[in-house]
C-alpha cells in the first residue's frame, strides 16, 4: 500500500471527482423519471453525457436459477429505480443473455441501459459473439459493449494484435452499439497496459474493475488505475465491491459451496457494515456499483443504501482501509493474480 499520506492526498482528489459527479447524491430535482417511476440517483458515465444510475444489476446471478428467479431480481430492481443492467457472453454459457431476451427485452428494454461483455481472444470470435448476443438478447443494439476480462498485459496486447480492438470500434461505428469499454479483475498491469496501448486515440467510454475496501492494500486497481481513468475521463464501473461474496466469508467462486459454520474471515458484519462497504465505493468517482444481487430482498438493500448515500470523508474512508487490511490477499480477493 502506498504512504499514508500520499494515499489521503489520492483520496481527497479522487473525492472531488465525486463532487463533480452529476447526480451523486442529487436532490430531487434532479431526479430522472420513466414509465416505470423514479429513477435512483444518476451519475455521468464518463465523458459520453450518458446518465447511469449508481447501482447496477450484476447478470451472472440473474441468470441463474429458473426464470422466475431472475424476473423476481429483475422487477424489483426497476421497481427500485435501478436501470444500469450488467450481463456477459460467457455468463452460463450465454444462459444469462438468453433470459434477457425472454424476460427483459420484451417489455423493459426501452426504460434500460443494456451492457453486455465479449471474451473473444481474436476478431473473428468476438464478431461471433456480438451477432450472438444481439440475438440472445432480442435486440438490435446494446448500449455498452466490453472487451471482457483482460488478464494481463501480453493478454491486451493478443488482443490488440489480433483485431479485437478493431471490431469494437467498427461495431460502434455501425451503430451496434453505442459505447465501448474493457473489464477485467485478475491484474491491474492489464489495465494499465491497456490505457497505455490507447493514449493517443483514447476509444474508451467505459472501463470495470474491483473497487472495494480492500483493495487498496493488495495489488490495488483503486490507486494504480482509477486516477488514470478519471484523467482520460473514462466512466468508472464497480465490480467486485463484496468480493463476490467473500466480504461475508463466503465460497462464491462459481462451483463452490458456501460454507455453513465458523466464520473467521467475515469482514461483514465482523469488521464494518454492508452500508460502509458500499458508500465506501459510491464515495469514489465510480460511475455505477454493479451488484451480483442474489434475491429481491438483496435488491432492496442495496437500492435503499443508493438512494440515501452520503459522501465518507477520506479520512474515514482511510480509517476503514486500515481497519480491514490485515485481511488483505487473495484469500478474500481470490480473483487478483
Amino acid at each position: 500500500m502506498v504512504g499514508r499520506r500520499c494515499f489521503l492526498t489520492l483520496l481527497s482528489q479522487l473525492s472531488a471527482g465525486v463532487m463533480l459527479s452529476a447526480g451523486a447524491n442529487a436532490p430531487e430535482r434532479q431526479r430522472k423519471k420513466d414509465r416505470l417511476g423514479e429513477w435512483l440517483p444518476v451519475r455521468k458515465l464518463g465523458d459520453t453525457g450518458e446518465d447511469v444510475t449508481m447501482l447496477g444489476m450484476g447478470g451472472w446471478h440473474f441468470g441463474e436459477g429458473e426464470d422466475k428467479d431472475g424476473l423476481a431480481i429483475l422487477e424489483e430492481a426497476l421497481q427500485r429505480g435501478v436501470r444500469f443492467i450488467d450481463c456477459a457472453s460467457e455468463y452460463q454459457n450465454g444462459g444469462s443473455e438468453q433470459r434477457m431476451g425472454r424476460i427483459l427485452t420484451p417489455k423493459y428494454r426501452d426504460v434500460v441501459f443494456l451492457m453486455t461483455k465479449a471474451i473473444g481472444k481474436d476478431a473473428k470470435s468476438v464478431e461471433q459473439e456480438l451477432d450472438n448476443s444481439l440475438k440472445n438478447m432480442k435486440t438490435d443494439h446494446l448500449d455498452l459493449w466490453q472487451i471482457h476480462s483482460i488478464e494481463s498485459p501480453e493478454d491486451v496486447d493478443r488482443r490488440i494484435e489480433n483485431g479485437v480492438l478493431d471490431v469494437f470500434l467498427q461495431a460502434k461505428e455501425s451503430g451496434k452499439v453505442r459505447y465501448i469499454g474493457f473489464t477485467g479483475h485478475r491484474n491491474y498491469r492489464a489495465h494499465l497496459r491497456m490505457l497505455e496501448r490507447t493514449k493517443n486515440s483514447n476509444p474508451f467510454d467505459a472501463c470495470q474493475m474491483p473497487i472495494n475496501a480492500l483493495d487498496p492494500s493488495y495489488k490495488s486497481f483503486i490507486v494504480n488505475v482509477l486516477p488514470k481513468l478519471v484523467e482520460r475521463k473514462i466512466g468508472v464501473i464497480a465490480m467486485k465491491t463484496l468480493a463476490f461474496g467473500k466480504f461475508f466469508d463466503k465460497n462464491m467462486r462459481p462451483g463452490e459451496k458456501q460454507k455453513e459454520d465458523n466464520k473467521p474471515n467475515q469482514i461483514i458484519p465482523g469488521r464494518m457494515s454492508l452500508k460502509e462497504a458500499l458508500h465506501f465505493v459510491w464515495s469514489l468517482p465510480v460511475s455505477v456499483l454493479v451488484s451480483g444481487m442474489l434475491n429481491p430482498n438483496e435488491v432492496k438493500e442495496n437500492a435503499a443504501l443508493a438512494k440515501n448515500w452520503e459522501p465518507m470523508e477520506p479520512l474515514k474512508r482511510e480509517a476503514l482501509i486500515s481497519k480491514i487490511s490485515d485481511m488483505a490477499g487473495n484469500q478474500i480477493e481470490w480473483y487478483k493474480e
